[in-house]
């Protein structure tokens, strides 16, 4: 990545003991300005820059901030931002009016806003949100912010973990709170990239309880049984062509694929700690006929079992 000529350019950096008292007084919504507030904004010399260079044109966060108990906070952007906009609620809550739909945005959500979207946020006056929030340009962000599955339609997604999430938007801040330098754009890049990854896989991965992590588990303690897709389905509450498509949108693959990846991955670590025969390990994970598994073997690893065990003999 090239240098980035910063000698004649500083970032823009708020931190609030007090907030905007006018604005407060006359009821008027409040944009910035909040007690104990984080906020930066690059520069858009330095945005322009950065979005040349080989790396950063890809992701570059160029402003980000963390609001706590932000009351009265409203944003209107009638032609939208330049950049892709991610809002992370922490506590209390807040909304957002996208194409004239309102949408709520309880604690533990996640409010994405693509490119040049018109909208209007704000805090519930009520429940006033404490939230982190980032924006993000570049030539790759489109195709992530895809990835999360949120859309101008449904642009409120539920957080798994929302503890895991604001450590990433922290990260980024803290990054950037520095002096700016081409390594802690980059910085702030990577992990701009890894929060979007983490938003997208929390979006498919199973939670706690529900019929797919459930049908998961049952799965992963009885690699050496079978089970038919419909009674797996019945067990956990749902259809068949609803767990399959639970499935596949989890994995890629239906039920029956990731039972068989389960036990090709269990197939590996017993060939590599194991002295256990072809025959043994196969009827440990559920396979009649040991010819089977070696057939089944082959066309996942491109190898045999044996040959798969030899590859470390010295």
């Amino acid at each position: 990545m090239g240098s980035l000529d910063i000698s004649m350019i500083t970032i823009r950096i708020r931190t609030i003991g007090e907030p905007c008292r006018c604005a407060m007084m006359a009821g008027m919504p409040i944009e910035e300005g909040f007690r104990g507030q984080r906020l930066l904004t690059l520069p858009r010399p330095l945005v322009a820059a950065a979005l040349r260079q080989p790396v950063t044109r890809r992701m570059l966060v160029t402003d980000a901030g963390h609001y706590p108990d932000a009351s009265e906070h409203e944003m209107h952007r009638p032609q939208g931002a330049p950049e892709h906009i991610v809002i992370v609620c922490v506590s209390g809550r807040g909304w957002a009016r996208i194409d004239g739909q309102i949408h709520r945005v309880p604690p533990g959500a996640l409010l994405v806003i693509p490119v040049a979207t018109p909208h209007v946020y704000g805090s519930d006056p009520e429940d006033p949100w404490t939230i982190w929030w980032a924006h993000m340009a570049g030539t790759d962000v489109a195709e992530l912010v895809a990835s999360t599955g949120a859309t101008r339609q449904r642009p409120v997604l539920e957080l798994a973990s929302v503890e895991r999430i604001v450590a990433l938007l922290d990260e980024i801040v803290t990054a950037l709170e520095r002096v700016p330098s081409s390594a802690r754009l980059l910085r702030a890049s990577g992990v701009a990239w890894k929060l979007f990854t983490e938003i997208a896989i929390d979006q498919v991965l199973p939670r706690s309880g529900d019929p797919l992590q459930r049908a998961m588990s049952y799965l992963e303690q009885r690699l050496d049984g079978s089970i038919r897709v419909p009674e797996l389905a019945a067990l956990v509450g749902v259809s068949p062509s609803h767990l399959t498509a639970l499935f596949r949108r989890a994995t890629g693959g239906g039920v029956l694929a990731h039972q068989t990846a389960l036990r090709m991955g269990r197939a590996r670590v017993l060939l590599d700690t194991t002295d256990a025969t072809i025959t043994e390990i196969a009827h440990d994970l559920g396979y009649s006929d040991a010819f089977y598994f070696s057939r089944q073997f082959r066309r996942h690893h491109e190898m045999s079992p044996t040959a798969f065990r030899a590859r470390n003999t010295p």
